[in-house]
């Protein structure tokens, strides 16, 4: 009579993942600075960073990310978390002490993302760096959108222009659908933002310094800002880098201030910027089929934050006469609020941790 084999000891289970430590990661990167923000399952935020500009066509997508890992890293260092250690971990994210997975979900809404190619593969970067379980990539002006737009999805519909450091126009209708536009500057038809207004104001200071223009009062105003004597004296300094080119943005508020002193130079330059936000609004409008209803323009960025008179009056009567259903909303709450929303949406998270995060930057209420 045989013996009957024993049973082989049952494989050890592999280890449970580790949970991550925070629910979402929200990054909102512009042109001139970045905010990350961890965020736990009720909206509360445990930790927040801010860094340097994302600009990936200049720096190399690979020095843009490197660069945005070490935001991330120091938002995770305020939020008190280090490396886990153990079979159960990721482990660290090399040559940052991030511990990976961070998140359950990444939310980013980045600069330079202008076309949905150049989204996919930021995304697919992003994937790579393992921060989150989930992820997903979007123009940094659709935060601003999300941002102007209520949580309990009474309204599903806006248009978003951010004028900042260049400009861009998203909308998105009830369904569903988009209308983007390519911006990436001149090449794309786009005009203004900080640097096309301080390119601008410097070639018509330039030529009225030399007499192939009209008289302005740009071309004394901006040299002194510098502290220069002139027109010739600040070309020269910018062509020869003694001014870094970063600084012509120091020009807009130059730039307002010589148009409410009545120049018309100036102030056709401002014109012409309130008339190209209106212009990308109402093509974004019409393309959804939204101009026959009431819809919102959500207004973001530096330039129109600032809430000039004769910018946001311009604006808004153009916008009256050529989208009379349309109502403009300057969005003054942090971008980073409103890729946060978009987590906290993806999460499903309830209304209460929605009403939580507004209040942490400032927007207590829900848009109306």
């Amino acid at each position: 009579m045989g013996l009957t084999p024993l049973p082989s000891p049952a494989a050890p289970a592999p280890p449970a993942a580790a949970a991550p430590p925070a629910a979402a990661l929200a990054i909102d990167a512009g042109n001139s600075k970045t905010d990350v923000a961890l965020l736990a399952g009720d909206g509360s935020v445990l930790g927040t960073a801010r860094g340097g500009g994302f600009q990936p066509p200049v720096t190399g997508a690979v020095a843009a990310l490197t660069a945005l890992g070490g935001t991330v890293a120091r938002a995770a260092a305020d939020a008190g978390l280090g490396a886990r250690p153990g079979p159960e971990s990721g482990g660290p994210e090399p040559g940052t002490g991030i511990p990976v997975p961070l998140a359950e979900h990444v939310s980013a809404c980045l600069a330079n993302a202008d076309l949905p190619r150049e989204e996919r593969e930021l995304a697919s970067r992003i994937d790579a760096r393992g921060w989150g379980l989930t992820s997903a990539v979007a123009n940094d002006t659709f935060a601003v959108l999300r941002a102007g737009l209520p949580d309990d999805g009474s309204v599903r519909h806006g248009v978003a222009v951010v004028c900042g450091a260049g400009v861009n126009c998203v909308g998105v209708a009830g369904d569903g659908r988009t209308h983007r536009f390519p911006a990436v500057g001149r090449l794309s038809g786009d005009w203004g933002g900080g640097g096309g207004l301080a390119e601008a104001a410097l070639w018509h200071a330039a030529r009225a310094e030399d007499g192939r223009g009209p008289d302005t009062e740009l071309a004394r105003a901006l040299p002194a800002h510098y502290g220069l004597a002139g027109m010739y004296a600040l070309i020269e300094a910018f062509h020869l880098g003694e001014l870094p080119g970063e600084r012509r943005y120091e020009l807009v508020p130059v730039l307002f201030a010589v148009a409410d002193g009545g120049d018309r130079v100036a102030r056709s330059l401002v014109r012409r910027q309130a008339a190209e936000i209106v212009s990308m609004a109402v093509v974004a409008l019409d393309r959804l089929d939204l101009l026959a209803v009431p819809t919102p323009v959500l207004l973001g960025g530096g330039v129109v934050a600032a809430r000039h008179r004769l910018l946001h009056d311009r604006l808004l009567e153009l916008l009256a006469a050529r989208a009379p259903r349309a109502t403009a909303e300057v969005v003054t709450a942090p971008p980073v609020l409103g890729a946060g929303l978009r987590a906290l949406d993806h999460l499903g998270t309830p209304p209460a941790a929605h009403a939580r995060l507004r209040a942490h930057y400032g927007r207590p209420d829900t848009p109306r």
